[in-house]
């Protein structure tokens, strides 16, 4: 098992550099190496509307391509996108909350969207206990979209973790972790990564020992719905950073928290946290939970380091218009459509759109420290 875990681990990455490649040359990009673009995308989840959203009743399929249609050319832009699949690929039957699963089309429509990679450490991983572990492990390597965070046993816990992506010059090491899995034992011999300081602190180490040149955390915790990071979100975020991790990405509480870029004086390398980017596809209205963000965070080779040299964040909100008497999701880049009443088929879309976009920004501008917003012109 540990070979196949080894082979698995090199199909994966020579997949990802030629995907890399031919993403890098349509782009256009020449100094291939002194610069990297990591694109940080929310929660992905899969409830019931959005399943009946996709089925095609007469051929019993199903399709999220649409739910991607007007962000892609967002995510396409960065080199890595790595989001929150916060759902299972365990197969039918198919539903929502409490116990995600969805059809694996809504795997492939994020990858077709070019978003690379799957963090999956997170409360909802073990909704269909160890089948849909092993499932969504399996479905996630045969369509050919890295992840990390859960694993088929220990072995390839080790072989596999961290997640080490190799793009334009730099290895980036990405490590995934969750405070829980809403009570559901995780059954041997799978594992999901329990965020737990010894086991973190040992994974950074091994980071660095593996000669990566950036250090990314991405944690599934906090309060839901609160807009707030609770104290021991912002203890662990400094004593990551004291042990070496340059990112710490937060999910989970399904709104929007506070961005922060600070200098670490132990080491004079700059840190970024995101204590939450709230949700980027979901069935959830409530104020706050009907859109998210994506944070974008570019980096610069200086000498044999890469060091960040801008951060920014793109407001998302998820439009959900009924046409030919059918729900439909489009996640929507709020800067693009904020102004564009004629796009929307009902004005109450339009006004819930811009309180989203209006209450965020200001909430954001008024929280975050050195990160402003991405405005589309």
């Amino acid at each position: 098992m540990k070979n196949f875990c080894l082979n698995l681990r090199f199909t994966l990455f020579i997949s990802f550099l030629l995907f890399s490649n031919l993403s890098n040359t349509s782009l256009g990009q020449i100094n291939i190496g002194d610069k990297i673009s990591l694109l940080f995308i929310g929660d992905i989840m899969g409830h019931d509307d959005q399943i009946l959203a996709a089925k095609d009743t007469v051929n019993n399929t199903y399709n999220y391509n649409d739910v991607f249609r007007y962000i892609k050319p967002v995510i396409s832009e960065a080199d890595i996108a790595i989001a929150n699949f916060e759902a299972t690929l365990a197969g039918p039957p198919y539903k929502g909350y409490p116990q995600f699963s969805s059809p694996a089309e809504l795997a492939v429509a994020c990858r077709d969207a070019e978003i690379n990679c799957f963090v999956t450490a997170n409360n909802h991983v073990a909704d269909r206990g160890k089948r849909g572990i092993i499932s969504t492990i399996n479905k996630l390597d045969s369509i050919g979209i890295l992840h990390t965070g859960s694993f088929l046993n220990s072995a390839c816990r080790d072989s596999l973790s961290p997640l080490m992506i190799n793009s334009n010059g730099a290895s980036i090491a990405l490590l995934n972790y969750t405070y829980g899995t809403n009570g559901i034992e995780i059954p041997i011999p799978v594992i999901v990564n329990p965020l737990d300081m010894g086991l973190i602190t040992s994974d950074i180490e091994k980071a660095r020992n593996n000669h990566a040149d950036i250090i990314i955390l991405f944690l599934h915790w906090g309060t839901e719905y609160d807009t707030i990071p609770g104290k021991e979100q912002i203890d662990l975020t400094e004593y990551f950073f004291s042990i070496g991790a340059d990112l710490v990405i937060g999910s989970h509480p399904h709104v929007l928290q506070k961005m922060i870029w600070t200098n670490n004086p132990v080491d004079g390398k700059d840190n970024i946290v995101v204590y939450s980017l709230g949700n980027f596809v979901s069935n959830q209205r409530k104020t706050g939970t009907d859109g998210g963000s994506m944070v974008r965070i570019d980096f610069t080779r200086n000498g044999n380091k890469f060091n960040i040299e801008k951060a920014e964040y793109f407001l998302t909100w998820v439009y959900t218009p009924i046409e030919n008497h059918k729900k439909k999701y489009y996640i929507l880049p709020c800067s693009e459509y904020e102004n564009r009443l004629d796009f929307f088929s009902n004005p109450d879309d339009y006004i819930q759109m811009k309180r989203f976009s209006i209450n965020s920004r200001k909430f954001l501008n008024r929280q975050n420290i050195n990160i402003k917003e991405y405005i589309n012109k």
